[in-house]
Order: structure tokens, then C-alpha cells, then sequence
């Protein structure tokens, strides 16, 4: 319906399937674009699939594919590896192009400055510099020096900067809508945005915020003249394509909620928006159009823009995908291999007292993953692993038996769609920690700590002046593997990476 009635040729894939589904289905799809009357084809776009996310969710990222797991996107930022974020930029691109998904919603050039901000874990970090450098390096990785038949083309976000959030809360809600840049700190916000310009980023998105005392209207940034055609487009120089974040028209019009929806279409076309997301059914769109609310310059300039962008991706002269090839790619053993390096390069090394680390041959380990869904049951213990013996250590099913507790700890924010506009917190009895239970653990005997960092957490309730010396050491990752945590832990690795906050 959406290729023969509306006409439609870009569409986001939200489903986690196996490769030779993608494959098969992107195929099928084509066959239908190039049976209309004029062949076009279609361009299918997907959020982030390549990361280890404890915080997967429908319109953020998926997690648990069949492609190859790296760490999170802090995670890339904590390696402080431009070369290996280029790798892995790379080969994402090539299990991309091989079942047919050529342009990514991806990826966050936001600087994660609010703490409480739920979509912090999408971002490089609070430094400007290390997520200009790391953005750079993604862009340059999925396309290539210019867009082509090999490229994914990418489409960062949130243009002037997501992360600037008022108290944390989100601006898919009504509450959230506000973006505040205490002491002019919009310029700061940009420097990974002109990065990814200067890269080449095919697209960008603006978030649904409304800048708060700026010079800029307060009304969101896909409405925004003087964000997109001023700002980004007359002094940052961008020429690329302006795709609008999902919903903006019907489900968060922050700012013009009082005007009707054709003049909405018609006052985002005039800010510079070339492409809307998430209304299937383009009547609307064409009512203004047809009564004149919008310019058709600017109706041409979007066309344009889109149709040389899937010219340039190649797919007019071949849209489709061996799928066999596919299966054989997705996921290969090279990829696993680069992964598996960059998943032991994002954990960071904070404390290490006494040297205690790396743990010494024949050391009892008892190995705790503590990870639970927030709004859950806390009262029952983490999963405790059932290796027997690795690297050298022994693992055991008692914190009794056990010469040090190896805790993992993995706290979790209130989940973005489940937001409502209470105070967000990122203590860890607030994040899905059952602080006493963990207390009581601690105290058994000296513990390794490892702390999953998706927010900037506040580890106090656990680690303070009167608990700390029972842990012997303390580490950070970013959404990475077991195997990935005891190679550090036995001294099989040794830790480099950095804080990205």
C-alpha cells in the first residue's frame, strides 16, 4: 500500500529478524518499487543494530541481532581509538549493504551534558572534541569519501544537540519539549555537528526541542527557519538532506500545536525540512501543497535531494542483494575478531589499590552479573556464572566460597517510553538497584567492581567513605561481553580505555 497508493520510497526497518529474512524482504520490496510506473526504487533506513545495549528499545536501537556486537556508542568513545572506530564503522557498513539496509538513522552527534537524559548511552560523551573526533570517524567509515554503491548513508542526530535537555526529561513528551544552553553553550553543542558536516553526513535530523532563552523562536527545530536554513544550512554551509526526527507533525508539533496540520507541513518546508518521518499517508502534504501554503521551490529542492541521494547510493542501477552472500558475511568471524578487541578496549581501569589486579592464577571467583528491569522485582539475587575454570581462575557458586566477589553491576534509568514528568535520578536505588542487597554482598569479601555505565550513575549508596576499602578494584564498561571482562580481570588484556565523562 505504502509503495503502489502512496507512493512512498523511504522506510525505516524497526524488525530484528535473521539475515536471510532482511535480505529476502528487501529484494521482495524492490521487485514492487521498480514494477511501478516509474521504477524508483526504495530506500530502507534502520537504527543502530551492531551494539551490546542493556537499553534496546523500538525508535532508539536494537539489540540481540545477527550482526556483529560491538560495545555501545560510549563505549567507541572510551577507546579513544579513531582507527578502531573507523574499522568498526566499516564493517557495520558491509553487513549493512549486504542484505539491502543503505541508510542509517544514526548516529547521535548529541553531547551527553544532563546526566539524567535517558538517551545518553546513543552518544560519544560530554567532550565536545571526542565526539567531534569519533562522528567523523563513523561518517567516513559507513559512506566512504563520497557517497557510492557501497555506502550506508548516514543521518545524524539530533541537530543543534539532543543532550541539552531541560532536567534530563525527553522531548518526545510535552514536558521534556525545552532545550536550555546555560552560559552560551549552543556553540559547544555544534562542534560535533560541523564535524560530521565536514565528513560529508548525507543527512540531518533536528530533535522535537524547543530552544529556551535563545534568539532563536520557540517553537521546535523541524519548525525552526532560523536553526535549519540560517544556522545549519547559511553558516554551518551543510547542503545535505533535512529529515524531520518521527512524528513531528501529528504527535509532537511542540509550538505549533495551535495551527492546523497542513500549515504546519507548510511552515517545516519553509524552516528547511525535506523529508518527513512517521506519516505513511501523504494527503495532507499534498492538500498544502495543492492550496498553495507551500513554496514549490521548496517542494523541488526536496525532490532533489532525494532522488540524487539514492542515485549516488547506486541503487537505480541495482537495488538488489545475493542473499547467500549475505549470510556468509553477516557476522563473520574477521568482524567478530575486530569486535572483540574493541570490547576489551572500552573498559576502563578507575581503581586498582594495591595492584589487585590482574586477579592471580587459581584465584575463587564468585562471578555476579546484576542486571535487572527497572519497575522489577529487586529482591532476588544476579546471575552467577557457571564457568568452572578461565584465564586461570576458578569460578564458584558462593560468595563463601569465593576468594573475591566479582560484581557486575549494570543499573538501568526509567525507560524513555515510559516517561512520565516525575524528577528523573540516576542514583542507583532509583536505576534498578537493590542497594542493601548489594551492601550485604560487598561485605562478604573484597570485591571487584564493575559498573555498566549507560548515564553518568551515582555510585555513592555502595561506594562511599565508609565502604570503600572492600573493593579491591573498580572498573567501567560500556556494554561488552564476558569474555571481553575476565580477559581484563586475569591480566589477559590490559585496560586502556577512557571515562567518556
Amino acid at each position: 500500500k505504502g509503495v503502489t497508493k502512496f507512493h512512498l520510497r523511504h522506510f525505516i526497518l524497526r524488525t530484528n529478524t535473521s539475515t536471510k529474512n532482511l535480505a529476502e524482504w528487501s529484494n521482495n520490496l524492490q521487485t514492487l518499487s521498480e514494477n511501478t510506473r516509474l521504477g524508483i526504487p526504495s530506500l530502507v533506513t534502520s537504527n543502530p543494530r551492531n551494539h551490546l545495549t542493556s537499553a534496546a528499545a523500538a525508535g532508539t536501537n536494537l539489540a540481540n541481532t545477527s550482526f556483529t556486537k560491538w560495545p555501545t556508542e560510549l563505549g567507541l568513545a572510551a577507546m579513544r581509538d579513531n582507527d578502531l572506530v573507523r574499522k568498526f564503522a566499516e564493517t557495520a557498513r558491509q553487513e549493512w549493504t549486504a542484505v539491502g539496509l543503505r541508510k542509517g538513522y544514526m548516529y547521535m552527534a548529541d553531547l551527553s551534558t544532563e546526566p539524567r537524559w535517558q538517551r545518553t548511552e546513543g552518544t560519544f560523551g560530554e567532550d565536545p572534541q571526542l565526539a567531534a573526533d569519533v562522528i567523523e570517524q563513523i561518517v567516513l567509515g559507513f559512506q566512504g569519501d563520497k557517497l557510492g554503491n557501497q555506502s550506508v548513508a548516514q543521518t545524524v542526530k539530533h541537530f543543534p544537540g539532543g543532550g541539552a535537555t531541560q532536567k534530563g526529561h525527553d522531548p518526545h513528551f510535552s514536558w521534556g519539549r525545552f532545550e536550555v544552553f546555560p552560559g552560551n553553550q549552543l556553540e559547544q553543542n555544534l562542534i560535533p555537528f560541523k564535524a560530521a558536516i565536514k565528513a560529508g553526513t548525507s543527512a540531518i535530523m533536528p530533535y522535537y526541542s524547543v530552544p529556551k532563552d535563545t534568539k532563536y523562536e520557540e517553537v521546535a527545530y523541524a519548525y525552526n527557519k532560523g536553526i535549519l536554513r540560517d544556522l545549519l544550512r547559511e553558516q554551518l554551509g551543510y547542503k545535505g538532506i533535512i529529515n524531520s526526527d518521527t512524528g513531528i507533525i501529528d504527535q509532537m508539533p511542540w509550538g505549533v500545536e495551535g495551527i492546523s496540520v497542513e500549515e504546519r507541513y507548510a511552515k517545516a518546508m519553509d524552516a528547511g525540512v525535506n523529508m518527513f518521518a512517521g506519516n505513511a499517508n501523504p494527503s495532507l502534504l499534498l492538500n498544502a501543497a495543492k492550496k498553495g501554503l507551500i513554496d514549490s521551490k521548496y517542494i523541488d529542492e526536496s525532490v532533489v535531494l532525494l532522488l540524487e541521494e539514492m542515485f549516488k547510493l547506486g541503487i537505480f542501477e541495482n537495488p538488489y542483494v545475493d542473499v547467500q552472500a549475505a549470510e556468509k558475511l553477516v557476522g563473520n568471524k574477521d568482524f567478530a575478531k575486530l569486535a572483540e578487541t574493541a570490547n576489551r578496549k572500552s573498559i576502563v581501569l578507575l581503581r586498582n589499590d594495591n595492584s589487585s589486579l590482574p586477579l592471580k592464577n587459581s584465584t575463587k571467583v564468585y562471578f555476579e552479573s546484576y542486571a535487572k528491569k527497572y519497575g522489577t522485582d529487586l529482591s532476588q539475587p544476579g546471575d552467577v556464572f557457571k564457568g568452572t575454570n578461565l584465564n586461570g581462575l576458578e569460578f564458584v557458586a558462593t560468595p563463601e566460597q569465593a576468594d573475591v566477589i566479582l560484581l557486575w553491576l549494570k543499573p538501568v534509568v526509567k525507560p524513555l517510553f515510559e516517561s512520565t514528568s516525575e524528577p528523573l535520578k540516576v542514583s542507583l536505588s532509583s536505576c534498578a538497584v537493590n542497594v542493601d542487597y548489594i551492601n550485604k554482598l560487598t561485605a562478604k569479601k573484597p570485591t571487584v567492581l564493575v559498573v555498566n555505565y549507560t548515564n553518568p550513575f551515582v555510585i555513592n549508596e555502595i561506594y562511599n567513605d565508609q565502604t570503600k576499602n572492600r573493593f579491591a578494584a573498580v572498573l567501567a564498561t560500556f556494554g561488552t561481553s564476558n569474555e571481553a571482562l575476565l580477559d581484563i580481570i586475569s591480566g589477559k588484556f590490559n585496560p586502556t580505555g577512557k571515562m567518556p565523562f
